[in-house]
């Protein structure tokens, strides 16, 4: 028997449950909704989590999807699952914890003892740690973004390679691999010597649905790739990015996009003008360096020294 919370289940059976992280202002228990896939036959563990930053919900997407398509008579392992981490951002569709203004995504390994988003930290960082291998689903926020995997252990960690090799199964196609901040799940997780990767499944409002699709694939890639399933896994060469410039207007107005998501950017290539409500021109923005179109900002209105958009750069294939 494999538990997670109120969750059990034996060898072949999938369940469902409730892992307590407190109560709400009431009085009534706080619990997260998770479940056990607990395979037929003996084999490592996979933890897979989503939404610890309550408005990315294409995680969520994912493992709504996955889920029901895993037999546990065919699989080699085990999988522990939380689906909505944040619960208090996911209720208000808001991206950090309204009880203590937190963003739970900075407060790994988290404290039993703490706030509301520590508590929750600790109690899904406790699963987390019983696993061999750690996805840890996220998006953009509501940005527009591309499809990528996030390695945030830093290129000096010993987990580093073992990261990176965990992403590339994933195949999103685009790799950040820069060291993140402190109180990351990607950054906790390779510290107790567990391969942690963060893919960020594009950028919206709600869901998109081709992200999580992207998602679906890339878990399912991991289970094979990883022997919790049958079957081959060949991934794509990674376009891995080491660094972001990121840019802001330098003028208020309107703004429109000289690029595309993921398309190539060159070192004096246009990135975005801003023009005044009548169309006419009040800035020029252009690449300081040679990268890849990552991230934009939604709305076209922006404020003097508002952010616009990202270039990865100090980009290779791996």
């Amino acid at each position: 028997m494999t538990s997670l919370g109120s969750a059990d289940a034996a060898p072949g059976e999938v369940a469902t449950g409730r892992l307590q992280v407190g109560e709400t202002r009431d009085g009534s228990p706080i619990g997260l909704p998770v479940a056990v896939v607990n395979g037929a036959n003996s084999g490592d563990t996979l933890y897979i989590q989503a939404v610890s930053d309550g408005d990315e919900l294409n995680g969520v997407g994912v493992i709504s999807r996955v889920v029901p398509r895993i037999d546990p008579a065919e699989l080699s392992g085990t999988i522990l699952l939380v689906g909505i981490v944040n619960y208090h951002a996911y209720q208000v569709a808001e991206h950090r914890n309204p009880i203590d203004d937190r963003k739970l995504n900075r407060t790994y390994p988290g404290d039993e003892n703490g706030t509301s988003s520590e508590r929750i930290a600790h109690a899904t960082f406790q699963a987390a740690r019983r696993a061999d291998l750690i996805l840890d689903l996220h998006q953009g926020s509501t940005s527009r973004m591309i499809d990528e995997t996030r390695v945030r252990c830093g290129p000096r960690h010993r987990l580093h390679r073992d990261c990176l090799e965990l992403a590339k199964t994933f195949d999103c196609g685009y790799v950040l691999d820069q060291k993140g901040p402190d109180g990351q799940m990607a950054r906790a997780g390779p510290d107790e010597g567990i391969p942690t990767i963060d893919p960020e499944l594009g950028g919206c409002v709600g869901w998109g649905e081709t992200s999580i699709q992207r998602g679906v694939d890339g878990v399912f890639n991991v289970l094979r790739g990883y022997d919790f399933l049958d079957g081959d896994v060949d991934p794509r060469p990674q376009t891995r990015a080491k660094g972001f410039d990121q840019y802001g207007s330098p003028n208020g107005g309107l703004v429109h996009f000289e690029k595309d998501l993921a398309e190539e950017v060159e070192v004096g290539d246009t990135l975005f003008r801003v023009t005044d409500p009548f169309g006419t021109l009040k800035a020029r923005v252009t690449a300081d360096s040679a990268g890849v179109f990552w991230r934009t900002r939604r709305l076209p209105q922006v404020a003097t020294g508002e952010y616009v958009c990202s270039v990865g750069t100090n980009v290779d294939t791996y």
